[in-house]
C-alpha cells in the first residue's frame, strides 16, 4: 500500500469540505518545521560521536539504541564481506555492492617441474628431507608424445588461473614463473606456501601413464606426522577444497576422473610427496590428464581446453574459499 492510498487527501470521501484552519496554527507549524531537523541532527551527532559513553575501538558495538543498519548485519568471512554482504568481523562499514569475493584472501599456484629442469640434473637430483623420507628436488615432468613438456602446460595454466582468480579479488602468488634456471625443489615450493600464509595451494600438474589411461585426479594429503612433516590440521580442509576442485573440474572441461586411480572418484591421498607433506595450509595437486595417451594429449594441447581447466580450478577455489 502506497503512502498515498493510507494519507488521502483532505477533503472525505462525502465531499464534506474541510475544517477552516486557525490562523494561529501556521505560525506554530513553521516553528515546529524548524526545531525538529536541528533536534533530529543534534540526536544523529551524539550517536555518532559515542553517545553510550561505550569503549573504543577494540569490541566496541553500536551505540544502545543506535537505528539498525540498513546494508545487513557484520558477516564473519576473512574476505571482509559475508555471504549476506555485510561488512567482515569488527568492522561497522558493509562491503561495496559488486566488491571482488576473494578480497583478503591469499592463493598459491604452484606450476608442477620447470622447463628447463633438464639442463640442471645434478641440482635437481639432489636429495631433500620430505618429512616420510628422502626425495629428489623435483624432476623433469613428462610431456606428450609430440614433445609437448609438462612444465609449459602448467605455467600456461598457472597463468590463466592466475588471471581469473586475480578477477575475484584474491592476491595469487606464483611458486615459479619461468624465472628460475631449475625447480624450486619440492620442500621449497612448500615453504612459498606456507610462508604466504596462503588459504589454499594448488600444485598443477599432467600425468605420464601409460597409453589407454585418461582422466583427472586430484592429489591430497595423507596424514602424516613424521619429521619436518606434520599434515594433522591440514586433511580435512584438504580434502574438502581437492572434492570441490575435482567436482568443478569434471564441469568445466566435460572430461573424466581417472580410469586408474582414484577408483573412479577423481581423488586419491599419499603421503611421498614433499609439496604436500611440508604444507602447514590447505594445499592439493591436481594431475589434468594424461599426457601419453593421444586422446587426453588432445585437450591438454588445445588453448581452449586449458582455458576450460583453469575455470575449472578457479570455480572450486573459489567454493572453497567462500565457504
Amino acid at each position: 500500500m502506497s503512502y498515498a492510498d493510507s494519507n488521502p487527501g483532505s477533503a472525505d470521501p462525502f465531499g464534506t469540505p474541510p475544517p477552516r484552519r486557525s490562523r494561529l496554527r501556521r505560525p506554530l507549524t513553521v516553528a515546529l518545521a524548524a526545531l525538529v531537523p536541528g533536534a533530529l541532527l543534534g540526536w544523529l551527532a551524539y550517536g555518532t560521536l559515542g553517545g553510550s559513553g561505550g569503549g573504543g575501538a577494540e569490541g566496541a558495538g553500536p551505540a544502545t539504541g543506535a537505528a539498525p543498519s540498513i546494508l545487513g548485519s557484520p558477516g564473519d568471512g576473512k574476505d571482509g564481506a559475508s555471504g549476506d554482504g555485510g561488512a567482515g568481523a569488527g568492522t561497522s562499514t558493509a562491503a561495496a555492492p559488486g566488491a571482488a569475493p576473494l578480497a583478503g584472501k591469499v592463493v598459491v599456484v604452484d606450476p608442477g617441474h620447470n622447463i628447463t629442469n633438464f639442463e640442471h640434473t645434478a641440482e635437481i637430483n639432489r636429495q631433500v628431507d620430505i618429512g616420510t623420507n628422502r626425495k629428489e628436488c623435483d624432476t623433469t615432468g613428462t610431456s606428450t608424445n609430440s614433445g609437448y613438456a609438462e612444465a609449459r602446460f602448467t605455467l600456461d595454466v598457472a597463468h590463466r588461473l592466475r588471471t581469473l582468480l586475480q578477477a575475484q579479488g584474491a592476491t595469487v602468488k606464483l611458486t615459479q614463473d619461468g624465472d628460475r634456471p631449475f625447480g624450486p625443489c619440492v620442500d621449497e615450493r612448500a615453504r612459498i606456501g606456507n610462508a604466504a600464509h596462503a588459504d589454499a595451494v594448488v600444485s598443477l600438474h599432467a600425468d605420464g601413464a601409460g597409453a589407454g589411461q585418461r582422466g583427472f585426479h586430484v592429489i591430497l594429503p595423507a596424514s602424516v606426522h613424521a619429521g619436518a612433516a606434520d599434515t594433522r590440521a591440514i586433511v580435512g580442509p584438504s580434502k574438502e577444497l581437492g572434492k570441490l576442485i575435482a567436482g568443478d573440474f569434471a564441469r568445466a572441461t566435460g572430461t573424466s576422473p581417472s580410469n586408474y586411480v582414484g577408483d573412479g572418484t577423481g581423488l586419491v591421498t599419499r603421503e611421498d610427496l614433499g609439496g604436500l607433506n611440508l604444507s602447514t595450509v590447505p594445499k592439493v595437486f591436481i594431475e589434468c590428464g594424461n599426457m601419453r595417451d593421444t586422446k587426453d594429449a588432445a585437450l591438454l594441447t588445445s588453448g581452449a581446453w586449458r582455458q576450460d581447466a583453469a575455470e575449472g580450478i578457479s570455480e572450486g577455489i573459489v567454493s572453497f574459499l567462500r565457504g
